[in-house]
């Protein structure tokens, strides 16, 4: 048995001084190559669409030295991330281990064994990939580092550049935001709150969950007091010291523009054409569609209209249609409470914002607006005896044949399940890819009601294909990117792919403002009806409604705007917070186009406009209640004896 002992320390003593030998030449290696640049680590500037700067992470000019921060930083930091950094190479072997054996242990991973080195090489990124191949390359960067700089250097280089929260990068421009000193002066209390944040600054933030931040600086103190840095009186007495934060009621008005800030970042991450590491760039100027103004006044109308509200969420994008240029984006309510971006992450039920596709996929296989199907209680039998039962909300049916203007206007159900079976399912899926939506759209009956879940920036994008009178358009939020130097990585391309009829979406774009018309009210009221006395200008315009979702989605030349509420657990929504949606929708819409003359399509030269009963779609008469001028392809315009104002579906049978 000694023998077997002895024959196996031979070997691991073989193989670790083979692997010593090899890491050596390694760290040889590293040494006589080119020296990286350290200190561009997380140096964005990002700027809205006027050129003005909105973010700037580190390599801003609240650099400072190190020899000009606080020793308690400094200390507290060593403590809490890595204190064996001055006796290591870049990698903590002991620490290593022993977390690989904790972990093992518990079956879970507690503990994790970077060292300050690892941290800044994994800042030199500008995503933080999980593959090995970055593994490795941020392990070649920690040997890099270790060989071309000094540990001061490499500390200044670290607590220059993570992040403290609230968009604070580097231990500058935190100490200032905190707590409005430089951090030369920060105390052993404030420095210990501070050093806490970076583990995770959406959880440990003073500002946001002050219990936790709390119960993170304890942790940092006690270590410190492990370390023998400090004493444990003097621990209890910073643990113990009031402490006064400079931002606290700024920080407490939700912060939006973050939303977008995460959104650009996570689109920059797919532009092939950009290196992957701030070492090659030296850092980046990205310039995108953000307006400020109507970002800013979108976020004052959330937080107005979400006063007293709890756990009920938004997302809402604002687009230019003839670009596809995001120009303000919202993915919830508060970034300081939840970072989980909704508007490019999340997918929901779209409700009957489905329908305008299935509707230009209508007028495109020949229907009018006049074309008609009888409001009723309709079951549909396929085969196999398989039935489908859909209601109109609030289970109002005319018991008559109505419009297709009719129809978008109450956002009648069996319309357009009686649309999309008559036109067959490829006619509306064909449509929507058309316009951009990528989402599976399943070959069911409810399709054109809304069960498919998809994204509100497809949503957005799809919109603007009518918005622009007929165009698909790439949503971005990225136009243009540049290095330290102003050499351009990236432009964004001016494509732009004509998919549907100009003369169709201009029908189909009147059709829309049908929504909020008092000259629909008759058994049933307009969607939107209660907009009308709202709006100043003309926008199309649809709503969407499932049990836990509620969605408006309009627009006019100028903008679309979509705007989605609902409860991240799928919680089936009120009535009452139906209003949600629409109050955000029409006030940002109103706000965006004040002071702008109001601005509509022009009617096609194949187009023409016919008086009709809107309710029916027949042509008026001197008789008629009411009157409305609707639109129609030369040719197609309604007359009195057409049979399509008497439709019996022979599929359908009344329940």
């Amino acid at each position: 048995m000694k023998k077997f002992f002895k024959r196996i320390l031979k070997i691991t003593l073989f193989f670790l001084i083979c692997g010593m030998i090899g890491l050596g030449g390694i760290y040889a290696y590293a040494k006589i190559s080119p020296k990286i640049e350290i200190n561009g680590a997380n140096s964005l500037a990002i700027f809205d669409d006027q050129g003005d700067l909105f973010f700037q992470g580190s390599g801003s000019k609240k650099w400072i030295e190190l020899k000009n921060i606080s020793p308690n930083l400094i200390q507290a930091t060593l403590a809490a991330e890595d204190k064996n950094f001055y006796h290591h190479q870049g990698f903590d072997l002991f620490r290593i281990l022993k977390a690989t054996y904790i972990n093992i242990t518990s079956k879970s991973v507690e503990q994790g064994a970077s060292t300050i080195t690892q941290q800044y090489a994994k800042n030199l990124f500008l995503d933080f990939d999980k593959t090995w191949k970055r593994k490795l390359e941020e392990m070649w960067y920690t040997i890099e580092m270790e060989a071309h700089y000094d540990k001061d250097t490499i500390l200044e280089g670290y607590l220059n550049t993570i992040n403290y929260g609230h968009g604070m990068y580097g231990i500058e421009n935190a100490s200032r935001f905190y707590f409005n000193k430089s951090a030369k002066y920060l105390s052993l209390a404030e420095a210990t709150i501070l050093t806490g944040i970076p583990k995770s600054p959406a959880n440990y933030s003073p500002l946001v969950d002050f219990k936790m931040a709390k119960k993170r600086q304890l942790l940092v103190l006690n270590l410190m007091v492990k370390n023998k840095m400090i004493t444990e009186k003097e621990k209890e007495k910073a643990y113990k010291t009031p402490l006064e934060f400079s931002n606290q009621e700024n920080v407490n008005t939700p912060n939006t523009v973050m939303y977008y800030q995460d959104a650009v970042l996570k689109e920059l991450e797919k532009i092939d054409s950009i290196p992957n590491s701030y070492s090659k760039t030296k850092g980046l100027k990205i310039y995108t569609n953000l307006n400020l103004e109507a970002q800013t006044n979108l976020e004052n109308i959330i937080q107005e209209e979400f006063q007293g509200v709890e756990k009920l969420q938004i997302s809402t994008v604002m687009m230019n249609p003839k670009t596809g240029g995001i120009v303000a984006l919202v993915g919830g309510r508060d970034y300081q409470k939840s970072q989980y971006n909704r508007a490019t992450d999340a997918v929901r039920q779209v409700g009957s914002t489905m329908k305008p596709y299935l509707y230009y996929a209508a007028l495109e296989n020949g229907f009018t607006s006049s074309s008609s199907f009888t409001s009723e209680k309709t079951t549909f039998t396929f085969a196999n005896n398989n039935t489908y039962s859909p209601k109109n909300y609030n289970d109002l049916y005319g018991e008559k044949p109505i419009s297709m203007a009719t129809a978008i206007a109450y956002s009648e159900n069996i319309y357009a399940v009686k649309t999309h079976l008559f036109l067959g399912s490829d006619a509306l899926i064909d449509v929507a890819k058309r316009v951009g939506i990528t989402a599976k759209l399943d070959d069911v009956a409810s399709l054109p009601l809304g069960t498919k879940e998809i994204n509100i920036i497809e949503m957005a994008a799809g919109y603007s294909a009518f918005a622009n009178e007929g165009y698909q358009v790439q949503p971005h939020l990225i136009e243009k990117v540049e290095d330290s130097n102003g050499k351009v990585l990236y432009q964004a391309k001016k494509k732009k792919t004509k998919v549907l009829n100009s003369s169709l979406t201009f029908i189909l774009n009147n059709m829309l403002t049908g929504t909020y018309d008092k000259d629909y009210i008759d058994y049933n009221y307009p969607t939107a009806i209660s907009l009308a006395p709202k709006l100043t200008h003309k926008y199309a315009l649809k709503s969407g409604t499932t049990e836990t979702d509620n969605w408006y989605i309009g627009y006019n030349p100028d903008i679309v705007t979509a705007v989605w509420v609902g409860y991240d657990e799928n919680q089936n929504l009120s009535t009452k917070e139906y209003k949600y949606a629409q109050n955000v929708w029409y006030k940002t819409m109103e706000f965006y186009e004040k002071g702008k003359k109001d601005r509509w399509y022009q009617v096609p030269e194949n187009v023409s406009s016919v008086l009709v009963e809107p309710i029916s779609g027949k042509p008026a008469t001197e008789d008629s209640p009411k009157k409305k001028l609707m639109y129609f392809i030369k040719g197609t315009e309604p007359t009195l004896d057409d049979h399509v104002f008497d439709e019996k579906l022979t599929n359908s049978k009344k329940s």
